[in-house]
């Protein structure tokens, strides 16, 4: 796959924080990954993310993937 692919997936970590009056600090202590993995995941910066996070992300946000991440157009 080539990098540029990788690099069309915007997370959307700031808009539910913000829709739902949540810290990163307090998703943090919620899903029990730490405050640096998260900021890495809302700064686009992740290269994987394990479905495990992933379901604590969305169970503790009360969304669903497709929400949480959005993929640009090339």
């Amino acid at each position: 796959m080539p990098a540029e692919d990788t690099d069309r997936l915007r997370c959307r970590l700031d808009e539910l924080l913000a829709e739902r009056g949540m810290t990163l600090t307090q998703l943090s202590e919620r899903v029990g990954v730490s405050l640096v993995n998260l900021s890495v995941l809302k700064n686009n910066r992740a290269k994987a993310i394990r479905f495990s996070t992933l379901t604590a992300l969305c169970d503790a946000l009360g969304c669903q993937p497709g929400d949480l991440f959005t993929v640009e157009p090339a």
